[in-house]
């Protein structure tokens, strides 16, 4: 078991939020840690809230045994698919539950993963502590598949600059297979037609077809405002995904771009937000002079 990532107890009751994590080999493992945890909150009267992949709840379910019906339990693959949606499903669960103490424990990084989606799972784990800074009463812990090969410690550890860290560093170099396309204003409808062609011709659904357009307008008009009026976006296949990703010379500051809903009169990061409802993976990284959006879409 890893040491808490933050705060200390008052009276008893936790502080603020604290973010923990174990790495099991079977599901028997699994259990023998999860199970108490479970146990524990339900007793402490906290709001518990699992979410795993589908076996895990199978196995914690029979594990806790009537004691489950006190717990909420949500599907990892589902809410979580896209890992940037992780974080506004927790902001959620708080939102429901104001005043109460709520314990989550939630598998982000589970197996079945591409390369790029465990990338994004380990950025989310290290915005957690720059998301919930000021969370009162939330503990999540965090269950690793020892098979999946990822040393939680370092996301759970809370190493200073991690998550600003990543986010400023850019993304693996666009394949030399891929498509591109310089564009500017007044192009946009020329993209849409471009890239859904595209789609349609690997397979992608035509209402999957239609969410990508969407998101990928959402994305190539942020650069035209604030990228310097001008991106490049390149096009390819890639762990069985239709990939879109969107280059330009703009800078991003906010590290939650995306995971947080901006209010209606703010300007900017609601494309990014609606761009993570829509696409199976989003991955934005910003620098001092660049930034890069890139967009998955499973082609099946």
């Amino acid at each position: 078991m890893l040491k808490d990532s933050a705060t200390d107890s008052l009276g008893g009751a936790h502080a603020g939020f604290r973010h923990d994590a174990f790495v099991y080999t079977s599901g028997e493992e699994f259990v023998l840690s999860a199970a108490p945890y479970v146990r524990d909150g339900l007793a402490a009267g906290e709001k518990v809230v699992v979410a795993l992949p589908p076996e895990r709840i199978a196995e914690l379910r029979q594990a806790l045994g009537e004691a489950a019906d006190q717990v909420r339990f949500i599907d990892m693959t589902v809410a979580g698919h896209n890992p940037a949606r992780i974080i506004p499903f927790w902001r959620d669960i708080l939102d429901q539950h104001p005043g109460r103490a709520v314990r989550g424990l939630g598998e982000p990084a589970c197996a079945g993963r591409t390369a790029a989606e465990y990338e994004e799972a380990l950025l989310h784990e290290a915005l957690l502590s720059v998301a919930f800074a000021d969370a009162v009463g939330f503990r999540l812990r965090c269950p690793y598949d020892a098979a999946v090969g990822i040393d939680p410690t370092v996301t759970h550890s809370v190493p200073e600059g991690l998550a600003e860290k990543t986010f400023r560093t850019a993304l693996p170099d666009v394949p030399d297979r891929a498509e591109r396309w310089e564009f500017g204003r007044g192009e946009l409808a020329q993209i849409r037609q471009w890239v859904t062609a595209r789609a349609l011709s690997h397979g992608v659904s035509r209402d999957r077809t239609d969410d990508l357009e969407l998101a990928l307008h959402e994305i190539c008009t942020n650069s035209i405002l604030f990228g310097g009026g001008s991106g490049t976006l390149s096009v390819w296949i890639e762990d069985g995904s239709l990939v879109c990703d969107v280059a330009d010379q703009g800078r991003i500051d906010d590290l939650l771009v995306g995971r947080v809903l901006p209010p209606l009169d703010e300007l900017g990061g609601r494309g990014v937000w609606l761009a993570n409802q829509l696409c199976d993976l989003v991955q934005l990284r910003s620098g001092d002079d660049f930034t890069q959006v890139r967009l998955s879409t499973r082609l099946r």
